[in-house]
């Protein structure tokens, strides 16, 4: 594979907020009036870069095609994991780059991350309406679903909850 997962630099910050965007915006994650307020959160990059640690796979030549924020226990981005796992929230890639296996990169680096640390599962939430690439891309790499954690962070957005455990 011609990408490389790496830690993210502040110089990327701006192609991370662009593609974030540009990501959620392409498979309806903006949509139903969370557009403005969410796509300010994923616009945000210097201030996710402060509560969690940053990813980007990068092509060859530089170019910045996704990014993933991994949160500890505890960490004020932390949405749904408990002690001993480790979650990664904001999964990107960039609209161009999709179907090259970015996505899954970025999940699996984080899944080695979390064996690095020692955690006992990794964690996840996605859209329910909007998410199914995304869930059956989780499926494929054996994260199943616990539905005690599925929320509503506002009226008519479904998270659904989903771990795989180490």
């Amino acid at each position: 594979m011609d990408i490389v997962i790496r830690p993210a630099e502040s110089d990327d910050y701006a192609a991370i907020a662009e593609l974030s965007v540009l990501a959620y915006v392409d498979d309806g994650q903006l949509a139903e009036g969370v557009g403005g307020h969410y796509a300010a959160r994923l616009r945000d990059v210097a201030g996710r870069a402060k509560d969690a640690s940053l990813l980007v796979a990068v092509d060859v030549d530089g170019t910045v095609l996704g990014s993933v924020a991994i949160c500890l226990p505890g960490s004020p981005l932390a949405e749904i994991n408990r002690p001993g796992e480790l979650e990664f929230r904001m999964l990107a890639v960039h609209p161009d780059a999709q179907g090259r296996g970015v996505g899954r990169a970025l999940a699996t680096a984080c899944v080695d991350r979390a064996r690095e640390l020692g955690s006992r599962a990794v964690v996840i939430c996605t859209r329910d309406e909007v998410g199914k690439p995304a869930q059956a891309m989780y499926r494929s790499m054996g994260f199943t679903r616990i539905p005690d954690r599925d929320w509503n962070p506002i009226a008519n957005v479904q998270l659904l909850a989903w771990e795989l455990a180490l």
